[in-house]
């Protein structure tokens, strides 16, 4: 299928934020004719395995990899970039030396980047629906899988599929929830959301993803202006009425949380605190990264700042722990039972 344009995505963006109770309209659920498109579309797909109740998928207007995702990257040398502001996000990550970079200017384009990375099959992933930006091993069961976007999500988020089996996976837990492989949960790979001089910084040899062809979306801009800031105080009584997931009373939907596991501390609480540290491992917060959902460029958004993740590793040197900084409501929707930390 086409790329979508800008107006396509947000199209997308305002119908799915329907599926959450945004608007009075509600897509459609998993009825008897959905299901048979989508048996149309994934005829590999058994739909009879899943780990989950197939009305929680919705239908947004989206179709097999109508978000097409990027199965050939591009890169070039950081250190030769000038066309992106420097606080601008990245999804970063560096695996036996080989260091590399995922704009979000280009991921929230395209969501789905397969990859190999210091010999390691990577699956970079990034929903913009909940801000969730989650890198994973692509290797199961011996297989190397391919990965592509169904155009449904779950819970406001991104529902993905394998090309070998066509089973469906949810971006947020990388667990298969449809299909043969139900059940599965690829292996998460440490990374980081760090603004382009952060990793310019730490790696100054490292590779920055780059379009193929720069004319088919308008990178650097966002259709989701305003999601984190004005949407989110302007919408605030009605998200708490319409909301279904358990958040604290005075906690917007849109929050913005650091997720580790089946624990999260809001993004003010840590920087409030700029360090917080537990038996495990430690966040430490400082300023200078743009929000994607605030400014209609991304280099304008409002300063979300940058996160690290650490613990002490073998001989005390210290490594990156695996984290997700995404929106309160999708934190509580995939981990029901977990931890929220909000108090400063």
């Amino acid at each position: 299928m086409a790329n979508l344009s800008k107006v396509d995505v947000f199209l997308r963006c305002f119908a799915s934020l329907a599926a959450v109770g945004w608007l009075l309209t509600v897509p459609v659920a998993a009825d008897s004719a959905n299901l048979e498109l989508w048996k149309s579309e994934f005829p590999n797909t058994d739909f009879a395995r899943t780990t989950i109740d197939l009305d929680e998928i919705r239908d947004d207007g989206n179709y097999r990899d109508t978000i097409k995702p990027i199965d050939t990257p591009r890169f070039q040398p950081v250190s030769d970039l000038t066309a992106m502001g420097p606080l601008e996000p990245v999804l970063s990550l560096i695996i036996n030396g080989d260091a590399r970079a995922y704009p979000l200017r280009l991921l929230l384009w395209h969501e789905i980047v397969n990859d190999v990375v210091g010999g390691v099959p990577v699956l970079v992933s990034y929903c913009p629906l909940c801000n969730s930006g989650v890198v994973y091993d692509r290797r199961i069961g011996g297989d190397v899988l391919e990965f592509g976007n169904t155009g449904r999500i779950r819970h406001f988020d991104m529902v993905m599929y394998d090309q070998q089996s066509e089973s469906w996976w949810q971006q947020f837990t990388g667990e298969a929830i449809v299909g043969a492989k139900s059940g599965t949960l690829m292996r998460i790979v440490p990374a980081r959301l760090e603004s382009l001089a952060k990793f310019r910084s730490r790696a100054p040899d490292g590779k920055l993803l780059i379009p193929s062809n720069v004319l088919t979306h308008p990178y650097g801009e966002t259709p989701y202006q305003g999601m984190d800031s004005e949407w989110a105080t302007q919408s605030h009584a009605m998200l708490r009425e319409r909301y279904p997931y358990e958040l604290p009373e005075d906690m917007s939907p849109l929050t913005r949380v650091v997720a580790i596991g089946d624990e999260a501390w809001t993004l003010d609480l840590v920087r409030t605190r700029k360090r917080i540290e537990t038996a495990e491992f430690s966040i430490d917060w400082e300023a200078g990264q743009n929000s994607l959902h605030d400014h209609p460029l991304i280099l304008a958004g409002r300063d979300v700042g940058n996160v690290i993740v650490q613990r002490k590793g073998a001989g005390g040197a210290l490594e990156d722990v695996a984290y997700d900084v995404t929106f309160a409501f999708a934190f509580r929707a995939f981990r029901p039972d977990g931890v929220l930390h909000a108090n400063p």
